[in-house]
């Protein structure tokens, strides 16, 4: 790896969607620290240092070929919206070859959206968990039936090999990954540059298309914001439906349409982002944690934890804590 600022090489391809393109060095030169010096120095390339056509309807013209793939700490490659790697599962022997070799040699490999097609069209993905966007789902799943595919979350690390879902999952993406390499102060820092939270709540399933509910139709917001106020208390399905005065059935239905999860699993994820905030924020114990989130014990807290982001309390801790010398739980 280099000494200097982390170097990422985002790989454009033809018909490279816009945003995608956009978002991997809009994020990651918010990411300083006290200092104000630039963590990332993000570089885009092109096979052969071509120009590419974006869907945006302008066209990339890069300083760079698949040469940049031989330095880069981290490799992204933005989503497409046309072409053979879609449709057929194919894509340019070279950049194969570049994306295998960038990998083989230590570097971390991300993709936004339909970028995860062109990392699967290279083998990187056979054997792994990943995602792209929910629309995308059943083409990718009949092209790389060897990729174990999640398309209900917003973004998956496996490993160095890291794929997210549409568009602004991108961000969420990027912003966990500044998070993974410097800590959760310069992270957050970074969300509040870019005007995003740290990290959002749900995965995939609160955006796929629903038909819309009727406009007189009543909302469970209320209820929802009353329950974050209330995560240390035991809260009942028929509380929350209460609060939105309506049946338990009709607010269950309705919780769904709004937030794409169930009452028990959106009050989960609750409770675990807010464990997360205290467990970088505070020096309160595990246990502590547990009691303030609603979990009740430290080992229901471990359990959803790890269920969630694959690591107990005490882990987290040490990596996103921004002090040196922590309260060990």
């Amino acid at each position: 790896m280099s000494s200097g600022p982390h170097r990422i090489a985002v790989l454009a391809l033809d018909q490279v969607v816009g945003l995608d393109l956009g978002t991997p060095s809009q994020v990651f030169s918010t990411a300083r620290g006290v200092d104000d010096q630039y963590r990332y120095d993000v570089r885009v390339c092109t096979p052969g240092g071509r120009p590419v056509l974006s869907t945006a309807g302008f066209q990339v013209l890069p300083d760079h070929g698949l040469e940049l793939l031989d330095t880069a700490d981290t490799v992204i490659v933005p989503g497409i919206h046309d072409g053979a790697t879609l449709t057929s599962g194919t894509i340019e022997p070279e950049v194969a070859e570049a994306l295998r070799s960038a990998y083989a040699r230590g570097a971390r490999i991300m993709s936004i959206c339909t970028g995860a097609f062109v990392l699967a069209a290279a083998g990187l993905l056979d054997g792994r968990r990943a995602t792209t966007h929910w629309a995308y789902a059943e083409p990718f799943r009949l092209l790389y039936p060897r990729v174990d595919l999640d398309p209900d979350v917003l973004f998956i690390v496996d490993d160095r090999v890291l794929t997210s879902a549409g568009v602004a999952a991108g961000i969420d993406l990027c912003l966990h990954v500044i998070r993974l390499d410097h800590g959760s102060e310069i992270a957050n820092r970074a969300a509040r540059r870019c005007v995003m939270p740290p990290w959002r709540d749900g995965g995939q399933a609160q955006y796929i298309e629903q038909p819309v509910p009727r406009a007189t139709d009543a909302s469970t917001a209320a209820a929802r914001e009353w329950a974050r106020q209330r995560l240390h208390e035991p809260i009942a399905l028929r509380d929350l439906a209460e609060q939105a005065r309506m049946s338990v059935r009709t607010f269950t239905r309705r919780f769904r349409l709004e937030t794409g999860l169930s009452p028990a699993q959106w009050l989960l994820r609750q409770r675990t982002d807010h464990a997360r905030l205290l467990l970088e924020t505070t020096d309160l114990t595990v246990d502590q944690i547990a009691r303030r989130c609603g979990f009740g014990t430290t080992a229901a807290l471990r359990q959803q934890l790890h269920q969630r982001i694959g690591v107990a309390p005490s882990t987290y801790r040490r990596t996103f804590h921004p002090r040196e010398e922590l309260t060990r739980a």
